[in-house]
């Protein structure tokens, strides 16, 4: 008997350590499994309740390797975007481009070229506009890359090429009352447009002294008085419209006809 329980103890000794392993991978899988349940609750909820760039950056930082990553990310660049931080936002458009979570995957082609078009290098903007039209036709985002090609094409001096191209989108969208409001707003826009130019800050502050020279010397003139404006007429200038009758004029009338 005591034979038999030492060979039982041996067996248990051998095995148990199989036993602790066993249990320490179940452990640990279902640990993992939780704790990637419970950081991909904590990046969907950054990505619904993250709004300041700086909530953003500090949720990317933390979650952008998790499945919400390419979420926040493109949350991120429109952010950098409307803060007109158009370098940041072209470069995370950029790496999005091909990586895109899915049902976004236009998104970034559209937001790089409207960087490009932000940063004033219109013609890469327009290549970029027209390239992402001509490979994706049905995209939802196919308008919004024409009409950006159009305006960009207006700003880098093209407005009669850009009126062409709107005109004939306009005609092509013709039963589409929204997308013809669109192209409409976007033809009045570049009607309206005018080239800006180019000055240097020393030019521009040249500018601005020759201003205020003007003004102080303006504020420092005697006004003009009015008797200088109009001089006062003599007072005894005759009318040169009605001269005056002389005081003893004659009688028109025969002095037979006093008598009577």
């Amino acid at each position: 008997m005591n034979e038999e329980l030492e060979q039982l103890v041996q067996e248990l000794k051998s095995t148990l350590p199989w036993f602790l392993a066993a249990g320490i991978v179940v452990a640990g899988y279902y640990g993992v499994r939780k704790y990637v349940a419970d950081r991909r609750s904590a990046a969907s909820e950054a990505v619904a309740n993250a709004y300041t760039t700086d909530e953003l950056e500090d949720a990317v930082a933390k979650f952008g390797s998790s499945k919400a990553g390419g979420m926040l990310r493109l949350r991120l660049a429109k952010s950098y975007f409307d803060a007109g931080s158009y370098e940041s936002a072209l470069d995370i458009y950029g790496k999005l481009d091909g990586n895109a979570p899915d049902g976004f995957e236009d998104v970034p082609a559209v937001g790089r070229a409207q960087c490009l078009e932000a940063l004033g290098r219109f013609d890469e903007a327009v290549a970029a506009y027209d390239a992402f039209a001509e490979a994706n036709e049905k995209s939802c985002l196919a308008l919004t890359a024409k009409l950006g090609a159009a305006r960009s094409l207006s700003q880098s001096g093209d407005r009669a090429k850009a009126l062409e191209r709107l005109e004939a989108l306009k005609s092509a969208v013709a039963d589409d009352e929204m997308s013809k409001s669109r192209v409409e707003t976007t033809i009045e826009i570049v009607k309206r447009y005018e080239k800006r130019v180019e000055r240097s800050l020393f030019e521009a502050a040249d500018a601005a002294q020759r201003q205020i020279a003007a003004e102080e010397a303006a504020a420092e003139s005697p006004a003009p008085e009015a008797s200088a404006a109009e001089p006062a007429a003599p007072k005894a200038e005759a009318s040169a419209a009605e001269p005056a009758a002389p005081k003893s004029e004659p009688s028109a009338e025969p002095e037979s006809a006093k008598a009577e």
